[in-house]
């Protein structure tokens, strides 16, 4: 079993969006029996919450489920327990670099995935309101994220 973390700040826009996707498409790839996904935030804001409405709206535009889903922070544990560890941003990166031993997980940010990725980071739409482009960023690093685990870990659906 391979276990994939998304982080970002609230755990409420981009990290649910990216666990939705995701989960989404290891479903359609017949992959999902192989990979567990699951999302966390570096703040405790919006701990319990269910994602932003926005996230909400997004995800049931193109019927993706986000049942579930409830806002949590990350925590020292997560870093033993995941494989993968996926910042949305920058700053998302340098907290987890200043306040978490990495031990086995693999801890990157979610553009890395995406070859003349459009943007480094991922832009959180809490504060820039454009859910449909996060989606879009988020879609685009879930697809090829799928292709690196595939060729990485040599799994079949």
């Amino acid at each position: 079993m391979i276990n994939v973390l998304f982080v970002c700040l609230g755990n409420i826009c981009r990290s649910p969006m990216a666990e939705a996707i995701l989960r989404h498409r290891l479903k359609e790839a017949g992959l999902d029996k192989q990979v567990l996904v699951d999302s966390a935030g570096t703040g405790d804001y919006h701990i319990g919450h269910v994602p932003h409405e926005g996230t909400r709206e997004k995800l049931d535009a193109y019927e993706i489920s986000y049942d579930g889903m409830k806002a949590r922070q990350v925590q020292s544990s997560d870093f033993e327990q995941f494989d993968y560890i996926i910042a949305m941003d920058d700053s998302n990166m340098k907290h987890l670099k200043d306040n978490f031993d990495f031990k086995q997980a693999e801890v990157c940010r979610m553009m890395d995935f995406v070859s003349d990725a459009k943007e480094d980071n991922v832009p959180d739409p809490y504060f820039t309101g454009n859910f449909d482009y996060t989606y879009e960023l988020l879609s685009e690093a879930c697809e090829d994220f799928i292709e690196y685990i595939i060729k990485k870990h040599h799994i079949k659906g």
